[in-house]
């Protein structure tokens, strides 16, 4: 256990620190787009004729054993080494997405503050789905909805799994994760082949999703009460039974509206409000966002150093 705690302190450490270079990325790429290419391959050689649902578990048992077999060899190898641990957290470090997600939604921050509604548009393009209009109101809500689930999808959930198993549990996790961001979603295309990766990222994300909910309950002075009260009210209406909770956790502590009616190509899409009462954000409330991520950020790093010392 202190092993996998080490690996998870020491991955999260290093991408707060460092993110992943540009120069690395042009380099060698990283290791969610080379599973990308082999989800991309299945999918496209799969994913036809009868028995779309096994042939979909089948293409989820291939890219998961593609990822966790290579970290099981080498977590065997370098174990014993000396600082073994930190050796296999540094190698856990690209799958955790701590800088990246801070600088993303900065992105849209900035320029959003600063009244350059098309530069925060396109800003907020790279890291949402939806139709956004000229207004501040839903650009802010859509990076702040973005910034809360990724936090759990993309950060406390990696480092969940590392903590759990070691460089095998984060590798486990970014495949399932990233099959569901493939052919996860309820397309015609996808809707069968994709079941099971949607099913299965569903489950690894469960206690991310509540632990992501808790950080920020503690990172919200001095609004937890009023945070919490959020949380119990509204975590479960969302449409996903787990991104409801971190954006729940994120209205509640802004004191903000979150999640609502969207739309997607030009078709809105129904959903339930998280914190309906409350005002819709401006661009002040994505700035505070941040800095309630950041400081989540700062209480996981030290709940891992504080059991490692236990």
């Amino acid at each position: 256990m202190q092993e996998s705690l080490t690996i998870a302190l020491v991955a999260l450490l290093a991408d707060a620190a460092l993110g992943w270079p540009d120069a690395l990325y042009r380099r060698i790429g990283h290791p969610v787009t080379w599973l990308g290419r082999l989800i991309a391959t299945l999918d496209r050689r799969w994913n036809r004729g009868g028995h779309r649902i096994l042939r979909g578990a089948l293409a989820v048992l291939v890219t998961v054993a593609a990822a966790a077999v290579p970290a099981v060899l080498l977590t065997r190898a370098l174990m014993p080494l000396p600082f073994g641990p930190v050796l296999l957290g540094l190698l856990a470090w690209p799958l955790v997405a701590t800088r990246s997600l801070d600088d993303h939604v900065a992105a849209v921050a900035r320029p959003l503050a600063a009244g350059d509604i098309p530069a925060a548009k396109a800003a907020a393009a790279m890291i949402v789905g939806r139709d956004l209009d000229d207004r501040p109101a839903p650009i802010a809500r859509a990076a702040l909805e973005s910034l809360a689930e990724n936090t759990s999808d993309g950060v406390v959930a990696p480092i969940f799994w590392a903590a759990v198993a070691g460089l095998p549990g984060i590798a486990a996790y970014k495949a399932i994760n990233t099959l569901d961001s493939m052919i996860g979603h309820m397309s015609e295309r996808h809707a069968l082949f994709g079941r099971v990766a949607a099913r299965l990222d569903d489950l690894v994300n469960l206690p991310a999703s509540r632990l992501t909910a808790a950080l920020f309950l503690l990172a919200a002075p001095p609004n937890k009460g009023r945070a919490l009260r959020v949380i119990r009210r509204d975590a479960r209406r969302h449409r996903s039974p787990n991104a409801g909770w971190p954006e729940a956790a994120m209205a509640g502590a802004l004191d903000v509206r979150l999640s609502g009616p969207r739309r997607y190509h030009g078709v809105e899409t129904p959903e339930p409000w998280l914190n309906e009462d409350a005002r819709d954000p401006a661009p002040r409330d994505l700035q505070a966002g941040l800095r309630l991520y950041r400081r989540a950020m700062l209480i996981l790093g030290m709940g891992l150093t504080a059991l490692l010392a236990l």
